[in-house]
């Protein structure tokens, strides 16, 4: 049995507390090594000024994309990025490995219950 068959293969990704540039930065690294429901042409938007705007994604984990180089430099952020995970644990642990290579990571908090994991995460450029 291969691991995409025996364990739930996508997480959800909440992005917060930066600016929409920040959050395309993010999103189009990570859609360079996961599919995901974001598109290219899925620009984060702004649309309030003064709430605070949350962008959210959801990444399928089970395979990397070909030519998906984790550790490619990804580009800069202009502030650190507030992260919001979850998914099963396998998934979360395949999708922490990833984030690492692609930035430095802080873990702010976690939460584990009997299937899912949720990981509450600051990332920075290394």
């Amino acid at each position: 049995m291969n691991a995409a068959a025996s364990h739930p293969e996508s997480v959800s990704v909440e992005i917060s507390g930066c600016s929409k540039e920040d959050a395309r930065v993010v999103f189009d690294s990570l859609c360079a090594c996961f599919a995901s429901d974001r598109c290219a042409e899925d620009v984060p938007q702004q649309l309030h000024e003064t709430r605070p705007a949350v962008w959210l994604g959801t990444f399928d984990v089970a395979e990397a994309r070909p030519g998906a180089a984790p550790g490619a430099a990804p580009g800069r952020l202009s502030a650190s990025v507030t992260a919001d995970v979850q998914g099963g644990y396998w998934a979360i642990d395949r999708f922490r490995t990833t984030l690492h290579a692609l930035y430095a990571v802080r873990d702010l908090s976690t939460a584990s219950g009997d299937q899912e994991r949720e990981l509450h995460v600051l990332l920075e450029n290394r």
